[in-house]
């Protein structure tokens, strides 16, 4: 069964992650829990969007989500990463140059 992406709304309701796409993730994710800025991280498949949320501690609200949008594809980017309070800090069409924004020195968590 194949999904459309650039559907708001694939077969089944819900819009997740393709396999390379989460490879992607969670290799950063690995990266990052080396690296000793990450500890804990949620996937959820909702109807609009799915989310990967990366977390400081588990009992915290998330650092960053990582979104997919379907709907946004054609306007400003499928891809988001929204920080704490709501804040996009970047968006593309393209999850490999949206995830740049990790490359190390360039984002960092202050306490």
């Amino acid at each position: 069964m194949s999904l459309d992406t650039s559907s708001p709304s694939p077969q089944g309701g819900v819009v997740f992650f393709e396999r390379r796409e989460l490879d992607a993730l969670l290799r950063l994710y690995g990266r990052m829990v080396a690296a000793g800025e990450w500890r804990d991280y949620g996937i959820d498949g909702l109807r609009e969007a799915a989310v990967f949320s990366v977390f400081r501690r588990a009992s915290e609200a998330p650092l960053y989500r990582i979104e997919k949008r379907p709907a946004l594809a054609r306007r400003q980017g499928a891809w988001a990463v929204i920080g704490q309070g709501g804040v996009v800090l970047k968006r593309g069409h393209d999850l490999a140059q949206v995830l740049k924004l990790f490359d190390r020195g360039r984002l960092r968590v202050v306490d």
